[in-house]
């Protein structure tokens, strides 16, 4: 029988066994907390850990317990009310003392809810576990493509860490029937010849006895020759042999475009910046491969990095055109539309100069949403000025195009699980 020793760390006083098992059991109640936990904190806040509530009569379950059955018969000293054959009624609400419930009396409330805390990484793969990138698919390998360990057999040199006993032991075992089956035949075919030898053997027969010290003496040679065959020997050893295979990956890019004129004020960048930061979180947390490409507009579109991005202040007016054809040059420049899977994101007022908006619907249309496998703009204001009525006309001729509104920073989180929920989920 074979035994198997999981020596992973836990924490002190948890069993990971158990855990993942609850998690997935109450699952749908789980996810609920979270999404209540989630309307009460900021999208900074996103990150850490919560404490779950799950109401105690979610987590009942059937118990068989045994009567004490036969005929019994109780008396009760001092009974004035009741006689054979009457039946006892029990205690009305709140005056029982049921396990696992408190003496309340008749007002008395219910049992407390089970509580216990939600780690970071739970809880952000809960929050996500419905959302993907649309149509994330590989484009191209890597140049440089990731290599994975696989078990590929048994190898005769090795490492003392990779060295595997029980094969190393069965080829020894091997070696040693195959080495010792003939001398053994003979033995046992000389011990047998002795036997009858012996039990033949005549007084004085001087001819019979030098051939039974004959036979001594060879099967005495026999057996040393026998147990000189090593028990292990260094050709049986092997060591487990693992190579390294290319594991297939694709290469992603995101675009995050964000106007920052002074037609934004500080609550709608807020809400822009919530956006984004959850995007981030989000593809960080899902995809290994994928670039983050910052850019920021107002009359001038510039690349930035993560911190001047979210936290950099301009004043001026608005020329969305000059955050698209920087994407563009960007593209033809560093991420090639065969190798790279590319997306875009972006966050604005609507508010632009008024013949700058017909020029930005040409370049999605003619420029990046031919590069592009998905493009997502989010309004930040709830008036609907020349910018997105121009988009709009975009979303009838390119399905991997979609817009939507956001005007409070309770609705960054709806529109973001529109946005990027999985396809299934769309179907749905």
């Amino acid at each position: 029988m074979q035994h198997i020793v999981d020596r992973r760390l836990a924490g002190k006083n948890k069993s990971i066994g158990n855990r993942e098992r609850f998690l997935r059991r109450y699952k749908d109640q789980i996810k609920e907390a979270v999404k209540r936990a989630i309307d009460g904190r900021g999208i900074r806040d996103i990150e850490r850990g919560e404490d779950i509530h799950i109401p105690k009569k979610d987590l009942s379950e059937p118990v068989f317990g045994h009567g004490q059955g036969g005929v019994r018969e109780t008396v009760h000293p001092g009974n004035q009310d009741y006689v054979r054959g009457d039946r006892i009624e029990r205690p009305k609400g709140g005056q029982g003392s049921g396990s696992g419930k408190g003496q309340a009396g008749d007002s008395g409330e219910g049992e407390d809810d089970f509580v216990f805390a939600l780690s970071k990484e739970e809880f952000m793969q809960v929050f996500f576990e419905d959302l993907a990138l649309p149509h994330l698919v590989r484009t191209q390998l890597a140049e440089v493509p990731e290599y994975k360990s696989h078990r590929a057999g048994f190898s005769n040199d090795g490492t003392p860490n990779n060295l595997s006993v029980v094969r190393s032991m069965r080829g020894a075992l091997g070696r040693r029937i195959a080495l010792g089956m003939g001398p053994r035949r003979e033995l046992h075919a000389l011990e047998a010849e002795l036997l009858e030898c012996q039990q033949a053997l005549q007084p004085g027969d001087a001819v019979a006895a030098a051939y039974i010290a004959d036979l001594k003496d060879r099967i005495t040679a026999l057996r040393a020759r026998v147990e000189r065959i090593p028990y292990l020997d260094p050709i049986d050893l092997r060591y487990r042999n693992r190579v390294k295979t290319p594991v297939p990956t694709s290469k992603a890019v995101m675009f995050c475009l964000m106007d920052v004129s002074g037609s934004m004020d500080e609550g709608r960048k807020e809400l822009s910046k919530r956006f984004f930061i959850l995007l981030y979180l989000f593809l960080t947390r899902h995809y290994e491969k994928i670039d983050l490409v910052f850019i920021r507009h107002h009359t001038q579109a510039q690349e930035v990095d993560e911190q001047n991005f979210f936290h950099a202040r301009e004043t001026g007016g608005t020329v969305v055109s000059s955050a698209l054809v920087l994407m563009e040059e960007i593209i033809k420049a560093r991420y090639d539309p065969s190798q790279w899977n590319i997306y875009g994101a972006q966050a604005s007022d609507g508010d632009n100069w008024h013949h700058d908006s017909g020029r930005c619907r040409e370049l999605l249309s003619e420029k990046l949403l031919p590069l592009v496998r998905y493009f997502a703009y989010v309004q930040v204001a709830e008036e609907e000025q020349n910018l997105w009525e121009e988009y709009s006309h975009l979303q009838a001729a390119h399905k991997h195009f979609a817009m939507r509104k956001a005007t409070e920073a309770s609705q960054i989180y709806p529109v973001f699980r529109d946005l990027f929920k999985k396809e299934g989920a769309k179907a749905a």
